[in-house]
């Protein structure tokens, strides 16, 4: 916990008003405005302070509807977990995309080199577009795959399916064939600790 505390106090005399921190369970938490992300990224990596080493992982999320209620803000962000080995001390740097309909934030592959396949995840699954990538494609879904899977309003059928066709002696993609069903929960009542029959 020192460490954590030592950190955040570090971050706040270093980069005055640049973002907001938050100290939960031990961890810090980082957001910064997406025009300082790139910049903040390469001090965290190259300042004898900080000397973040390495970049564990990176993700997009997706807060539509976050905690069950509507999300005020941008809709879409992505969150780095950093690793710095010289301090032995872990930081979470996020930021958000300001278009929802076109979600951009820049690339951190030239800060640290094994950020590219989590960005071009984070593009697959959420369509967050990473400006100055070097090869954005997409890495786990089909190339003829429409829309990103992990997004919240993406349906849990998808929008087609594919199949082999014997007939045309490869796989076609067609319109989703299974019906929609509703999950009821099975209820069980127990009166003093025994089952109503």
């Amino acid at each position: 916990m020192k460490r954590t505390k030592a950190l955040a106090a570090k971050i706040e005399g270093r980069f005055i008003g640049v973002g907001t921190l938050q100290l939960h369970h031990g961890e810090v938490t980082w957001t910064v405005p997406v025009e300082c992300y790139p910049k903040v990224a390469r001090a965290l990596r190259d300042e004898p302070d900080f000397s973040f080493e390495q970049l564990i992982d990176l993700s997009g999320i997706d807060y539509l509807n976050y905690a069950n209620r509507p999300w005020e803000g941008p809709r879409f962000a992505v969150a780095v977990h950093l690793l710095s080995l010289h301090y032995n001390v872990r930081l979470r740097l996020k930021t958000f995309a300001p278009d929802d309909d076109w979600p951009v934030v820049p690339s951190l592959v030239e800060v640290w080199p094994s950020a590219d396949w989590y960005e071009r995840e984070a593009f697959d699954m959420f369509g967050i577009l990473f400006e100055g990538h070097p090869d954005l494609r997409r890495i786990l879904t089909d190339y003829g795959f429409v829309g990103h899977p992990l997004r919240k309003d993406f349906p849990v059928t998808g929008y087609v399916e594919m199949r082999y066709d014997p007939e045309k002696g490869r796989v076609i993609y067609q319109p989703v064939t299974i019906e929609p069903r509703e999950n009821t929960p099975r209820i069980v009542r127990e009166a003093h600790y025994g089952k109503v029959e």
